[in-house]
């Protein structure tokens, strides 16, 4: 998952900037001044901050301190093991968005939760609880250490909790890393120090998206050990064996064996379970560019070879660019709202490394995002999409005709990765086509996810109204899609993406 909702301070000195720095502001209309821009951003940004309060307020009359709120019945669920996932997730959004009331109702329960017992003894999903809960505390420790210092300067002891229970946390889950290669196991039974997974296999998005918020974990701490472990891990996939699972330079397969290290398979893209692995070979660089240039190295490789190999347009819309899948040297033509993060990465990429290609890439899959939402009866994207036109179904040809692709699954579940690629967009270019794309956008989620005390998943994104609710009200909501929604029409601040590639923060997969 993508991917917003804890901020990790970059460590490094970055380099002076380049030609790309020359970023010329392209207003949508010609009568788009600068204070009518002004005031529309600032009302827009206002109204994502009332739609978090909305969500909040139904969370925490009905379901605080479980995990997730269900918005169509006023209930709750626990499937990030009891520990409030939705108030960590939310901390750091409402931290940048001025919501001070809720940082305080969130602070004052952080020290509370108990990360040694999972409800109802569930497994723990070690990659799952570091973006979110270790990212999500982290976050907003830096925040309220730094640019937000005088939000909570009267709670010392609370924000000092961030960091202790993240560390308490990291050390519950540290015994996933004791294994022959240092591979983790991924879900984890606690209570009893043993591993649920069935076999000894771990994906390299699971393996490869710790690195970067239990190396941070470490500077923060100055214990090394947490960083270590997960680089050690990360070893594996930097090098990956045998020579087959990578099938193009930079591009490996999804599935390591734990126990001798080596891959199972040659398939793999930038969808879930492969995604934020490549996410973070980047974010790690920008990160500390001195102790992580390894981590550029394979990025720049694996960026590479999806122009060269994996980039693919639709036989009816050969104008939208899409990434396939690959399985070894067979490419697929199949996709995910998930892999809607791509166009952001290589973007920043492209900030990153002075690289235009990486920049121009990272819009045209952002515009190709834009297609799969713009064409839907909701104005949202579906969960999974094809264009492989062997094997448009009858009661899909006209809109694959249309539109380039046919969705596969329609359900949309929260999820921010469009929204995040269009941010990266907009602080690159600073073109406000990007602006106005994710306020429609928002739009139509607020508009079609709406129901009860919250907001939930849908069945269908190409039925008006969302043909039903699913009754879930995602964490990652707050995290990602709100906070994505706000910062692209906020104010500048060091916690912003910087257009000249001098980033100060760094956002992890759940946009902490």
């Amino acid at each position: 998952m993508h991917t917003f909702v804890v901020l990790a301070l970059a460590s490094a000195a970055f380099a002076a900037p380049s030609n790309l720095v020359a970023r010329t502001p392209t207003r949508s209309y010609p009568d788009d001044s600068l204070q009518r821009r002004y005031d529309v951003n600032e009302a827009r940004a206002s109204a994502v901050a009332q739609t978090f309060q909305i969500g909040w307020d139904g969370y925490y009359e009905f379901a605080f301190p479980n995990d997730e709120l269900e918005p169509v019945s006023n209930g709750f669920q626990n499937p990030r093991n009891g520990w409030a996932a939705t108030a960590v997730d939310a901390l750091d959004t409402a931290i940048i968005m001025g919501l001070d009331t809720i940082v305080y109702q969130i602070l004052d329960y952080i020290p509370n939760i108990n990360f040694h017992q999972s409800y109802e003894n569930e497994s723990v999903s070690l990659f799952e609880t570091t973006i979110r809960y270790i990212g999500g505390m982290l976050s907003a420790y830096d925040l309220l250490t730094g640019p937000f210092s005088n939000t909570a300067k009267n709670m010392t002891t609370e924000v000092n909790s961030l960091l202790e229970q993240a560390q308490d946390l990291a050390n519950v889950l540290a015994y996933a890393f004791n294994t022959t290669t240092g591979i983790p196991y991924n879900d984890l039974f606690i209570n009893n120090d043993t591993y649920a997974d069935s076999t000894p296999v771990n994906g390299i998005a699971t393996i490869g998206s710790l690195v970067l918020e239990w190396t941070h974990l470490s500077d923060l701490s100055g214990d090394s050990t947490y960083g270590q472990l997960a680089q050690k891990g990360e070893s594996y996939l930097l090098d990956p064996k045998p020579a087959w699972a990578q099938p193009f330079p930079g591009l490996i397969g999804t599935n390591v064996n734990i126990t001798s290290g080596e891959f199972l398979d040659a398939d793999g893209g930038w969808v879930g379970g492969d995604d934020s692995f490549y996410e973070y070979l980047l974010k790690m660089y920008v990160y500390d560019q001195s102790r992580f240039a390894e981590y550029k190295d394979r990025w720049t490789a694996a960026a590479d070879s999806t122009i060269r190999y994996l980039t693919s347009h639709p036989l009816t819309l050969p104008n939208i660019t899409f990434i396939a899948e690959f399985s070894n040297t067979s490419l697929i033509d199949t996709s995910e709202e998930l892999a809607c993060f791509d166009g952001g990465n290589f973007i920043l990429g492209g900030l990153a490394l002075k690289e235009h290609k990486y920049l121009d890439y990272g819009l045209a899959l952002a515009a190709g995002c834009y297609n799969t939402y713009n064409s839907t009866a909701t104005g949202i994207g579906p969960e999974i999409f094809s264009w492989n036109a062997s094997t448009v179904p009858e009661d899909q040809a006209q809109f694959f005709d249309e539109h380039g692709f046919y969705i596969t699954d329609a359900v949309y579940v929260l999820r921010p990765e469009f929204l995040e690629s269009l941010y990266y967009a907009y602080r690159a270019t600073g073109n406000t086509m990007y602006q106005d794309w994710s306020w429609q956008t928002f739009l139509a989620i607020n508009r079609t996810t709406h129901v009860g005390s919250g907001y939930s998943d849908i069945n269908n994104v190409n039925v008006e109204g969302g043909g039903g609710f699913l009754n879930v009200q995602e964490s990652f909501f707050f995290a990602e899609v709100l906070k994505y929604g706000y910062l692209i029409h906020a104010p500048d601040g060091q916690y912003q993406v910087d257009y000249r590639g001098e980033q100060q923060f760094v956002f992890n997969t759940e946009a902490q």
